[in-house]
């Protein structure tokens, strides 16, 4: 498959929900947004025949997101589906990282190998400050426990906001070393 500029088209990005357990401030409201009707989202099998057909027309890669994938019910089931999909080679997945202590291992047996976790600070107070809720102890968790689940191609991805966390560059490198 090729684009219009006939470059290769091998990445799929796959939204998988519009909620998150989160509300950091550059990217959702403090109070959520509205939560689609069932019928408003697609589902499992949807999802799995999307893969496929992308798959069949040479897609290698998929990328699940959000939102925030972990709360998704069924994501799980949705990485097993798009890692067993003929033709995908790799299937990756974007998180906060605070349902990973639950289920990186999970994720790692459905056939997940590369994990981007969403963490704009390592200092507590700032953590809640930028996400509204959540603890960055539980973040610190979910990366232990990838790490235990067999991740090892973990990426940090870090929004760099001056004056709020332009300070930690230097952390994140060393997080990113350890």
């Amino acid at each position: 498959m090729k684009d219009r500029f006939e470059r290769e088209i091998s990445y799929l990005r796959v939204s998988v929900t519009d909620l998150c357990n989160l509300r950091c401030r550059y990217c959702m409201p403090e109070e959520g947004v509205e939560k689609l009707a069932h019928e408003q989202i697609l589902s499992i099998e949807e999802i799995d025949g999307i893969v496929r057909a992308c798959a069949r027309c040479g897609v290698k890669k998929v990328r699940l997101t959000g939102g925030e994938p972990l709360v998704r019910r069924g994501i799980v089931d949705i990485c097993r589906n798009a890692a067993g999909a003929p033709g995908v080679e790799e299937v990756c997945l974007t998180t906060n990282g605070v349902l990973l202590p639950e289920l990186a291992g999970p994720l790692y047996e459905a056939g997940v190998r590369r994990l981007n976790i969403s963490l704009d600070t390592m200092q507590p107070e700032k953590y809640a400050a930028i996400t509204r809720r959540g603890e960055l102890a539980d973040v610190m968790r979910g990366l232990d426990a990838a790490r235990e689940a067999g991740f090892d191609r973990t990426k940090i991805n870090c929004v760099l906001m001056g004056g709020v966390n332009d300070d930690e560059i230097a952390d994140f490198v060393e997080l990113t070393r350890e």
